[in-house]
């Protein structure tokens, strides 16, 4: 008979937390150096950089990262997140170790926000000082449109899910008695025996130090085509 007692399971994988704290530092970063403006610009510029690598490094470690923090273990099917919703989780499942269907769309929704976000900022124009590194090849028209996303909707809608995000953190801390910052400061969560675990050694690490240094090369290359 197994053992139900919970057992420190590694579920979040070094790269994984360094990346989910680093990208937390760099948007409260980036949205405080754009509400002060003026030569603070030339940071929440660097800001945005940081935030495109992390989110190009989080594109390639969903896929090679620890079993839990691929994108395979929390994309799920519309049928599997009803069947959570109704407390119908099948055995086996494991829909509560990493992220869970509810909280799968809050990250990937914020991935999603963010890249956009990058995306606009690259090309803006304020019209004033602040040029996106990419905005030569792009319209007037383009970058106008994307300067009024980037500060309008896309500033918005960020603080939004991240209001959201810290919102989910405390219902479940606060009503669930179910700490999820811990794990991803640590690494391990308690869950019962045989739960599968995230591969975290040196080889993964050292692995996880390449992509973001490729990455960080990439997005030099790409920022440096508008010089």
């Amino acid at each position: 008979m197994p053992d139900p007692t919970p057992q420190p399971v590694r579920v979040w994988d070094l790269p994984t937390r360094l990346f989910h704290w680093g990208l937390a530092l760099t948007i409260v970063g980036s949205v405080l150096s754009a509400k002060i403006g003026g030569n603070a610009m030339v940071w929440h510029f660097r800001f945005g950089f940081v935030v495109f690598t992390l989110l190009a490094f989080r594109l390639l470690w969903g896929v090679v990262g620890g079993r839990w923090s691929r994108f395979a273990s929390f994309i799920y099917a519309p049928g599997t997140v009803l069947r959570y919703l109704r407390g119908q989780v099948r055995p086996g499942e494991h829909l509560d170790v990493g992220h869970n269907p509810l909280g799968s769309f809050s990250v990937l929704g914020l991935l999603a926000i963010l890249a956009v976000q990058v995306g606009t900022g690259l090309v803006a124009d304020d019209e004033i000082a602040n040029l996106g590194p990419l905005n030569r090849f792009v319209s007037g028209a383009t970058a106008l449109g994307a300067t009024a996303w980037h500060k309008g909707w896309g500033q918005g809608l960020i603080l939004v899910l991240v209001v959201l995000h810290v919102g989910a953190i405390l219902y479940y801390l606060l009503r669930k008695k179910n700490n999820l910052v811990r794990p991803m400061v640590v690494g391990d969560k308690p869950l019962p025996a045989g739960t599968p675990a995230s591969a975290d050694g040196w080889p993964q690490r050292l692995l996880g130090l390449v992509l973001l240094a490729v990455c960080a090369g990439a997005v030099t290359w790409v920022v440096g085509l508008g010089a």
